[in-house]
């Protein structure tokens, strides 16, 4: 108890001890977000909660990890991984079997914490550089023995499971270095491996580290930035909370370089060519598949943060705040870096967590015709030349105004700004006491947004008892995204993926892509085809066929390029 009237939940504040599931499945052992009081008082109202239920945490995958199946490599095959890598360089112990055979889905987070694990891999290898991997994929070739890269396990899709067992390649233990910067030609060489953290500090010190005269910046953070890998990126075909401007994971990858089953495929990085379909584009995305991302020459931009601008509006209406980031999408006159609109449901409970819906504030809100329920939040940053990021704000802060948008300064951007990365360990708190918290995001054009947005949470509100706040955050002169954030208390892992897939049928029926930003996996394979249709699907499987013909890379049902997938009718 914290005083007369208030009450702290048992938020866990123990370092995961070593040896555990716990430290697997958190995203940090020792770093702690927990929620705001206002968030336990809303699950308390959502969900029929009492101050008992947040008393003892759940299972917390506390247990130290144990397999009760050794691994089924030969031991000709690991002495052979032994000899390419080094012997300290390969584990085959349970914890790191079970530690580079998962992700952070929500799926193995509530797995894990019971201590239930379903595929694990034989062996864990770490190459040391790219001459390994042509090594190791070669053997792997000619043994039929399955590979799974694994970058820095932040997947949340089921990716890098390796339910036919195989090797798990960790490409972040040695191969995570920013080989050269060109200032000339504005790229970075990196290897995959490298998280987000260290790519940006290395970007920003240019002019120490590689004799640049200009610091850059990398343009991509997504809210798994601190966690996540360059190569997840591309694999995954991630998008970062600066999107708008800077462009996708898509966009800003030049060139690669992959080691294949058939052999090392190194494409250009000239700008722009007319020679034929790009091979370069079609490896993006492909999350393991085809073969293994061994370096990657990727686009990077000015360093200036002395010139962020921001701004932050409340609207009336979901229609105003639509038609706001349609038009400072499409006006041509520049992009912020971060422009993100919330619906109705997510911005009261924004404000509701701020104490913005009560006093002087919500008085003020009403007068403007911002009334409870149906107000918007809009948040933008805006980032670039000096000129351009005053003009740009100017121009957005306009349209906002003309579509009866309310200003907030700046101030609603500096806070959206502040928690960007740490807000995501909130997941465990909600997890250790019964409540699960997933997110569902997809790719909608403008002239459907509107019929996808109310048909999903017209079906997640359906069922009692269930959170559902929406934002749109990447931005195009098309269309943009929906994030779908979900919370509910279910009765067990079941009940959850049953909702979770009917929600992802509802994505599909209503229009939306299967995907933004998040990969497919192995968790959405089974809508893959009937998404895209036969004709894509035939091309994506003779592509499998042509670069991985033994199917020996990331086998399993990823992407539905091979057995095991079924579609969904």
């Amino acid at each position: 108890m914290a005083g007369k009237g208030s009450f702290r939940p048992a938020w866990r504040e123990d370092v995961a001890k070593p040896g555990t599931y716990r430290t697997i499945f958190k995203y940090s052992t020792d770093r702690f977000t927990h929620p705001p009081d206002a968030w336990v008082e809303m699950f308390k109202a959502e969900f029929g909660m009492t101050d008992a239920d947040f008393v003892t945490p759940l299972a917390g995958g506390d247990n130290i990890v144990t397999l009760d199946h050794p691994s089924r490599l030969d031991e000709r095959h690991r002495e052979a991984f032994a000899a390419i890598v080094g012997s300290g360089n390969i584990a085959e112990d349970a914890y790191s079997r079970v530690r580079y055979g998962h992700g952070k889905s929500v799926d193995e987070d509530l797995a894990m914490r019971h201590g239930e694990v379903s595929a694990v891999p034989d062996l864990v290898v770490h190459p040391r550089h790219k001459e390994d991997v042509v090594e190791i994929v070669r053997y792997c070739a000619a043994n039929r023995i399955a590979i799974v890269p694994w970058g820095a396990g932040s997947g949340c899709v089921l990716g890098t499971r390796a339910d036919r067992g195989g090797i798990s390649l960790v490409l972040g233990t040695h191969m995570n270095k920013v080989l050269s910067v060109s200032e000339a030609n504005q790229t970075a060489v990196v290897q995959p491996g490298i998280l987000g953290p260290d790519y940006e500090a290395a970007l920003n010190s240019a002019p120490q580290l590689f004799g640049t005269t200009r610091a850059y910046t990398c343009g991509h953070f997504p809210q798994s930035f601190e966690l996540a890998s360059v190569g997840g990126w591309i694999s995954a075909l991630g998008s970062g909370q600066a999107s708008t401007y800077y462009g996708d994971a898509y966009d800003i990858v030049l060139s690669q370089e992959y080691v294949t089953p058939v052999g090392v495929i190194k494409t250009f990085d000239y700008p722009a060519t007319a020679t034929g379909p790009k091979v370069n584009d079609m490896l993006k995305g492909t999350e393991g598949s085809f073969g293994v991302l061994v370096e990657a020459t990727m686009r990077i931009f000015r360093h200036m943060p002395e010139n962020r601008r921001y701004f932050s509006f409340l609207f009336r209406d979901w229609d105003g705040a639509v038609d706001a980031a349609r038009e400072i999408s499409q006006g041509e006159f520049g992009l912020p870096a971060v422009l993100r609109i919330s619906d109705p449901e997510e911005t009261e409970r924004g404000l509701k967590l701020k104490g913005f819906d009560r006093g002087i504030f919500n008085s003020y809100f009403k007068l403007r015709g911002c009334q409870p329920m149906k107000r918007c939040l809009c948040v933008g940053i805006v980032e670039g030349e000096k000129g351009f990021a005053k003009h740009v704000a100017a121009q957005a802060s306009r349209v906002a105004r003309a579509h009866g948008g309310t200003s907030l300064t700046g101030f609603a951007a500096r806070q959206w700004e502040h928690g960007r990365y740490s807000d995501i360990h909130i997941r465990e708190d909600v997890l250790d006491f019964g409540l699960v918290l997933d997110t569902l995001e997809t790719s909608v054009t403008w002239e459907n947004l509107h019929r996808v947005h109310d048909g999903v949470r017209e079906f997640v509100k359906s069922r009692p008892g269930t959170m559902c706040m929406t934002h749109a955050s990447h931005f195009y002169p098309q269309g943009t995204n929906l994030y779908f954030i979900l919370i509910l208390r279910p009765k067990n892992l079941e009940e959850f993926v049953e909702f979770r897939n009917a929600v992802v049928e509802k994505i599909v029926e209503f229009g939306g892509s299967l995907s933004h930003h998040h990969g497919v996996g192995r968790m959405f394979a089974p809508w893959i085809e009937k998404h895209l249709g036969p004709e894509q699907m035939a091309v994506l499987r003779a592509l499998k066929a042509h670069f991985d013909p033994d199917g020996v890379m990331n086998p399993g049902g990823t992407l539905g390029l091979d057995a095991g997938t079924k579609n969904t009718e």
